[in-house]
């Protein structure tokens, strides 16, 4: 079946989208999302484009910008080859790092550029990886509200924003939430575990206390919990360091696509238990640590499609 034409933007502006291939994250590490923005920052120049604003997810990255003086499609394969190479040659992996091509949608007025650019902002809220967008380290927010450093300024053009509204309109505009979906993209990233969850997580999968005794089952079974521990949201670093396999080994198993509805629950005591439909997954309270006094944290939904029925289904998870 022939690909759908690209849409053509009249303003020359565009939201894009740009995702590892299966979902898989893209960024393991601070250097990684370091060497997205220098490359991000060395393809702008090259290319002529107007960047409005970022945020790079753990599997995904979000751009809102202007075409330059080459087509949007020459820049974004600059943009999304050199940042494969370069994160295949330090994680000795091989093969396509990015699904398919990149999306894109057309941005042609004034409510939708400001749509877009609040919805990027609070891509990592919407995610549950944080409460309110003006902490999480990676998008172009501080460029609009001053809390950026000089470097992570060079890449943000902030007048056109600000020629359709007054800054302090626009932070109430940002105050107010999120409500917007744009480019068809509902599914959130994968909060990332910490590593008391990790290595919950990996003995209640693996029945396994140590990093030994998983090193003692056969091949095939290894290979069959590592993908399971990739679906249920530990990073590849995680299961590598639980487990003791590579790094390059992990990365090729495919994670579980249809994982179990069930929610999770993990106690006081470190280990993780199967509950029904009514279980939760909590964590103790911490001094330094977010949420309410029970433990709960956060309540989200995660969205995973099913090879069987092409149907989402919903696993809801408090945390």
């Amino acid at each position: 079946m022939p690909r759908t034409a690209r849409e053509k933007s009249h303003s020359g502006v565009y939201h894009i989208m740009l995702r590892g291939i299966n979902k898989q994250n893209i960024f393991e590490e601070a250097e990684d999302y370091d060497k997205m923005l220098e490359l991000i920052r060395l393809c702008k120049e090259q290319g002529g484009i107007t960047l409005y604003g970022y945020c790079l997810m753990n599997n995904h990255i979000h751009l809102l910008l202007k075409e330059g003086k080459e087509p949007l499609e020459t820049t974004m394969k600059r943009i999304g080859s050199k940042y494969a190479v370069w994160f295949n040659t330090k994680y000795q992996r091989v093969g396509h790092l990015f699904q398919d091509r990149f999306k894109s949608e057309a941005v042609e007025d004034p409510p939708y550029f400001l749509t877009v650019l609040r919805y990027i902002h609070f891509n990592p809220v919407k995610a549950g990886l944080v409460k309110t967008p003006d902490v999480y380290a990676y998008s172009s927010y501080g460029c609009y509200f001053g809390e950026a450093d000089s470097a992570a300024d060079c890449l943000i053009d902030t007048e056109k924003a600000f020629s359709y509204t007054p800054k302090d309109l626009f932070a109430e505009y940002h105050a107010v939430g999120c409500p917007d979906t744009c480019l068809d993209i509902p599914e959130a990233s994968r909060p990332r575990l910490t590593e008391e969850q990790a290595t919950a997580e990996m003995r209640r999968i693996t029945k396994c206390g140590s990093s030994a005794e998983f090193q003692a089952l056969s091949k095939d079974k290894k290979e069959k919990l590592i993908a399971k521990m990739k679906t249920h949201g530990l990073s590849i670093r995680q299961i590598s360091r639980l487990t003791g396999e590579t790094y390059y080994l992990i990365q090729k198993i495919e994670p579980i696509m249809e994982p179990s509805p069930d929610w999770f629950d993990i106690r006081a005591g470190g280990d993780a238990h199967l509950h029904g439909n009514n279980g939760v997954l909590r964590q103790p309270h911490a001094a330094g640590m977010g949420g309410d006094g029970d433990g709960v944290l956060q309540r989200r939904s995660l969205h995973y499609g099913s090879r069987k029925t092409g149907q989402r289904q919903h696993r809801r998870i408090e945390q």
